[in-house]
């Protein structure tokens, strides 16, 4: 795979402070496929400073110009569709039908969502004898994960540009190749030298010292709550703004009179989806008592599908498959019934773990109450809609979630209830308007859509 030994910074590839570079593994083979650098506190402090003397010139661009250059960036992205599909199953081990469909397609609505809101955002308002201004943050430092490596990092850099602020991106070490993608992207757009820079880098150096640096304004992460909690402590020692978007542990309610069949399917292809990498992915299946188990035998029937190799790929690293592996040995130590997967490495070769259903899970196990992040359900059982509404608000996350009903008006009355930030009824389709973002240890802050711009932008009235 084609990598750049250098990073972007200030509108050009530019060589690395210190010599130290960092492996990037396929893994489906276990194989090097690329080395980046490794960046240091050097390489994000002169990109900081290249965001910054950008900034001015970007902020005082009209809008209609800054949602020009946006639109051309989603045509760059749209131009180079197949080879970022390639690079994604290369570095994140996606199967290609998924990397083409979403790792390479969903980016490309994103940024022509911002396109169009940089265009007509109102960032002016008059209220009484106030003009309120909504005017750009500053320097952002973007940490985006390896899930979903383009994603990640459009949702974060278009809205920051759509408010005229400019950007630091430093990527998960596991898929920074794509991140390289993106910078040639911005650059064949035509956007000003500094708006957009890059350092690859390992977390612990290069994202710590991003999400300290004294000249960064907002820092945006996504990645476990883990992480993020300690990156909010350091932004909070520097009164600094975040946005955080965190861990995930959402349910999927099925309410008596719902689509069974249906609602298990959509949900087994939920989980499964990117190997259950997906801090979104509703992990916990919850179903009334009466129908149980014809729903823990719809689960294990639609699971053995998704063969890994062909529908599901692998996990992103080593690491990545000993986590996951162990819970499912955690699982079974628990309690909980194995009706589909186990713990068994599934191929001899690559970071596997099979697509595993649980059954007789209970609300405090380890499975049911920790992000597992691989593809893992756990089926839990309700005696009625108040036991399923404590059941389903049980965990610290709030990030998602799906209610199924004989009607959207009951599936909706139940999704009021639940102490999360978004919530599909009866198969809701993905909207890139619709803001993302979680409630309690999910998360700071929304993504996509309006309210994605409006965290990349502060208030200024002026009284006459």
């Amino acid at each position: 795979m084609k990598a750049h030994d250098g990073m972007y910074i200030g509108g050009a590839w530019r060589p690395a402070a210190a010599t130290d570079t960092i492996a990037v593994v396929n893994p489906a083979d276990e194989q090097v496929i690329a080395h980046v650098p490794a960046g240091t506190a050097v390489d994000v402090d002169d990109a900081v400073r290249a965001a910054r003397a950008a900034f001015p010139g970007w902020a005082a661009t009209p809008p209609a110009e800054r949602a020009a250059r946006i639109g051309a960036l989603r045509d760059v992205l749209a131009a180079r569709k197949d080879e970022i599909a390639a690079t994604v199953t290369a570095e994140l081990g996606s199967p290609l039908p998924m990397s083409q469909a979403v790792h390479a397609g969903v980016p490309v609505l994103v940024a022509g969502s911002y396109a169009e809101l940089a265009a007509t955002y109102a960032f002016e308002e008059r209220h009484g004898n106030s003009t309120v201004l909504l005017e750009p943050v500053g320097v952002v430092g973007a940490i985006t994960p390896w899930n979903y490596p383009l994603h990640q990092i459009v949702a974060k850099v278009a809205p920051a540009l759509a408010a005229g602020c400019t950007v630091v991106l430093k990527p998960a070490e596991d898929t920074p190749l794509t991140a390289q993608l993106f910078a040639e992207a911005t650059e064949e757009a035509g956007l000003p030298a500094g708006v957009f820079n890059l350092v690859t880098g390992l977390g612990p150096v290069a994202g710590q010292a991003l999400a300290g640096h004294e000249d960064v304004d907002l820092v945006s992460f996504t990645g476990s709550t883990a992480v993020g909690k300690q990156i909010g402590a350091t932004a909070g020692g520097a009164v600094k703004r975040v946005a955080l978007e965190l861990g995930g542990k959402s349910a999927n309610v099925i309410l008596p009179g719902a689509d069974l069949a249906k609602a298990v399917n959509v949900g087994v292809a939920n989980v499964m989806s990117n190997s259950g990498q997906t801090c979104s992915a509703w992990t916990r299946m919850l179903v009334d008592a009466d129908r149980y188990e014809e729903a823990v035998a719809l689960a294990a029937a639609a699971v053995a599908k998704y063969v890994p190799g062909e529908r599901v790929g692998p996990l992103v690293n080593a690491k990545q498959r000993a986590r996951v592996r162990g819970y499912i040995e955690k699982g079974i130590e628990e309690g909980a019934r194995v009706v589909a997967g186990g713990p068994d490495a599934p191929l001899p070769t690559g970071y596997y773990v099979s697509p595993t259903v649980f059954a007789d899970v209970t609300p405090e196990m380890a499975i049911a109450q920790e992000e597992i992040f691989g593809p893992v359900i756990s089926i839990l059982k309700y005696e009625d809609e108040d036991d399923a509404l404590r059941i389903a608000n049980g965990t610290v996350y709030g990030l998602a979630g799906a209610v199924w009903a004989a009607d959207d008006t009951e599936a909706v009355a139940f999704a009021r209830r639940m102490d999360t930030g978004q919530v599909d009824i009866n198969g809701g389709r993905f909207n890139p308007l619709a803001p993302f973002g979680g409630y309690k240890q999910s998360g700071v802050g929304r993504e996509l859509g309006s309210h994605g711009l409006a965290e990349y932008l502060q208030t200024k009235s002026l009284q006459f």
